[in-house]
């Protein structure tokens, strides 16, 4: 049975990504702040706390065979605006984390011959009028596995990024703004869950490096300000 470890586990990609996984049998260890309704190997980690991350290797006793990186927050709106503190969890979550995470389970992952993959953004990819600080980490954590790819690749192991489009998750919530309701405006996180299937279901010697899923279309809708 091979072994996979999934961040930001309890909803949204990353529930869907470890319930596929299960459906693959996996063994799977789900790390975020709060326990998902699912069948695996739960540890809640605070994924900014690098002693947490450590701790994590402790407790995981087999090789991992896949890392999936997709714990991640965003803040939006005119940069002066937003909060420093704010902008610091983003950075730590999404991009400092999945660095270090990786750095922490690599020696094991090329033992395995295993995979890395990053749920990056869209918006890393582009210019990201007020997003420009969560663009910034999602455009870090992308040049992050292209990079680690080439380091690694002669061992075997697999980096690979996939950059969501805008997806039907809590992720909108408190944010001022959310796709509309139309399966034309927005992806389910079960599409990010089948292209890791699509990923993983690769044969060797060959990789995905990079995925990309979008609407087909791009429609926004304002939240009425309180």
């Amino acid at each position: 049975m091979k072994t996979a470890l999934v961040t930001g586990a309890s909803s949204g990609i990353g529930f869907e990504i470890c319930k596929k996984l299960l459906g693959l049998d996996y063994k799977v260890y789900g790390v975020s702040r709060n326990k998902p309704d699912l069948d695996l190997e739960f540890f809640q980690v605070d994924v900014t706390k690098t002693k947490e991350l450590e701790d994590l290797k402790k407790n995981i006793k087999e090789p991992l065979d896949l890392l999936i990186n997709c714990a991640g927050v965003g803040h939006f709106g005119q940069h002066e605006d937003l909060k420093p503190k704010d902008l610091e969890k983003m950075i730590s979550t999404n991009l400092t984390a999945p660095i270090i995470t990786t750095n922490i389970f690599l020696k094991d992952l090329k033992k395995q011959k295993g995979t890395v993959i990053n749920i990056t953004s869209i918006t890393g990819k582009e210019n990201a009028k007020f997003g420009a600080a969560y663009g910034a980490t999602k455009a870090g954590l992308e040049s992050f596995g292209k990079s680690l790819f080439d380091e690694v690749r002669k061992s075997g192991v697999r980096v690979v990024n996939i950059a969501p489009d805008i997806t039907d998750t809590r992720f909108f919530d408190e944010l001022m703004f959310r796709p509309e309701d139309s399966p034309e405006a927005k992806i389910e996180p079960q599409s990010v869950a089948n292209g890791v299937e699509f990923i993983l279901n690769q044969p060797e010697g060959t990789v995905i490096t990079e995925l990309t899923i979008r609407p087909q279309k791009i429609l926004i809708n304002k939240k009425p300000k309180l």
